[in-house]
């Protein structure tokens, strides 16, 4: 009884901070109070984060008389004065209490840490969407590319960055520190975003291979016993093989495609030998999207698909039967790329072509893809047999695929797939109606 009192007693001082904080025009005492808010907010417990959000929801809203009224009189007379008054009473005094809690002493720490909280809840608690979306306004704007620094991480680096790095590697796992000291060797890069704010929190982290050509498997780069390429003139491919989020209050704050495009400038600076600069990457979900009946969505509706691509998808759906055995059954019969019948393999891959190529553009399209496309990226090449681990082989039946940064046409891709279109090689196209 005495914890659930001295639990209410917290989340009311943390939301009567909140509208001192709010109310307070002076800024003598605005870093003390910001850091009231603050440490009250940590003191509050898991279960009570939806009532401070929904505090936050509901309290910190913009005023709909004043919106009403400042919307018909911008309409009636669009002069700068009206604009102001609009944009003025249009915010929500919740940005501006985000903006108060940055100067506290760890502020942009704690905002980022509630939003990665308040991410938690959102499932279940729809309406504060709109507390998701003021601070991710604002985390938009503080963490902006121009804002961040780059820096490469080695094995100088502090231990508590390498650490982060073995933490959140999201796309293949480092397997201790043996085997990130062979990711930082020296035919290999690994380059982070930092912030000011939170210098030794990389916020997002791209591993990179210096090879002599464009890799097809997985393995190879990945393998902590592998032997260290030492030699300079022989680094023709970087190959961005991982790209890791470490943060997840940062979610749909874009860094990713600005990390990869300096990444490849200062590495053409680094080595003017290297001239090409691909990815590769997996196909999360493809597996999936075959089984549902291979339907491209959004990306081109049934009756806008060509009858060639239309026929190619049909017979590979009926050449892999998984209406009546399914992927996770097949794979437990024992099922492997290296086994499978050359249709098996003409199916998948012509699937693939599909699945990437055209379904991409869609709302529901691959995540992967849509990233490194979005960037400006080219499909260029989907590889058989590329990721043999368990995760490769339930996700993508192995398949990985290559895409190509050209530094040159990167703006030109994007706008394309801006529109709709995605830009592939010839091999990958002939692949849709083989």
């Amino acid at each position: 009884m005495l914890e659930k009192i001295a639990k209410a007693r917290n989340l009311s001082r943390v939301n009567n901070a909140v509208k001192r904080m709010i109310s307070e025009r002076g800024e003598s005492n605005a870093v003390s109070m910001a850091d009231d808010v603050v440490n009250g907010y940590r003191k509050l417990s898991k279960d009570q984060h939806v009532a401070f959000f929904t505090f936050l929801f509901e309290k910190l809203n913009p005023d709909t008389d004043l919106v009403m009224t400042a919307a018909q009189n911008f309409a009636a007379d669009s002069n700068a004065r009206n604009y102001i008054r609009l944009q003025r009473v249009v915010e929500s005094p919740r940005q501006e209490l985000f903006r108060r809690l940055n100067r506290a002493s760890e502020g942009t720490a704690a905002v980022v840490q509630m939003r990665r909280d308040l991410l938690q809840v959102l499932d279940k608690k729809p309406e504060l969407t709109a507390v998701d979306f003021d601070m991710r306004h604002l985390l938009s704007s503080w963490f902006n590319p121009g804002f961040l620094k780059m820096h490469r991480v080695d094995w100088k680096s502090p231990a508590e960055v390498l650490e982060k790095l073995i933490q959140h590697e999201a796309v293949h796992a480092i397997d201790g520190w043996d085997d990130l000291r062979r990711r930082l060797q020296p035919d290999r890069r690994c380059f982070a975003f930092f912030h000011p704010q939170l210098p030794n929190e990389p916020l997002i982290f791209v591993e990179v291979a210096l090879l002599p050509e464009v890799p097809a498997v997985i393995t190879p780069l990945v393998d902590k016993k592998a032997e260290t390429n030492d030699q300079v003139s022989q680094f023709k491919v970087a190959a961005f093989y991982s790209i890791s989020n470490c943060e997840p209050g940062l979610r749909g704050v874009s860094m990713g495609n600005f990390l990869i495009k300096r990444v490849a400038e200062q590495l053409h600076a680094e080595f003017p030998g290297l001239k090409t600069f691909v990815t590769l990457s997996p196909i999360p979900g493809f597996m999936d999207w075959v089984a549902a009946g291979a339907n491209l969505g959004q990306g081109v509706p049934e009756d806008r698909l060509k009858p060639a691509i239309k026929a190619t998808r049909d017979q590979a759906l009926a050449t892999l039967k998984l209406d009546s055995q399914s992927w996770t059954e097949r794979l437990s019969a024992g099922w492997h790329p290296d086994q499978a019948s050359e249709k098996e393999n003409e199916a998948l891959m012509s699937l693939a072509s599909i699945y990437l190529g055209l379904a991409s553009t869609g709302r529901d399209g691959n995540p992967v893809a849509k990233f490194h496309l979005g960037n400006g990226a080219k499909l260029h090449q989907i590889n058989w047999a590329g990721d043999l681990s368990r995760k490769g082989l339930r996700q993508s039946a192995g398949l990985m695929v290559n895409y190509l940064y050209d530094l040159s046409s990167v703006e030109d891709n994007h706008e394309r797939f801006a529109n709709g279109e995605v830009i592939s090689s010839r091999a990958v196209s002939k692949l849709m109606t083989a």
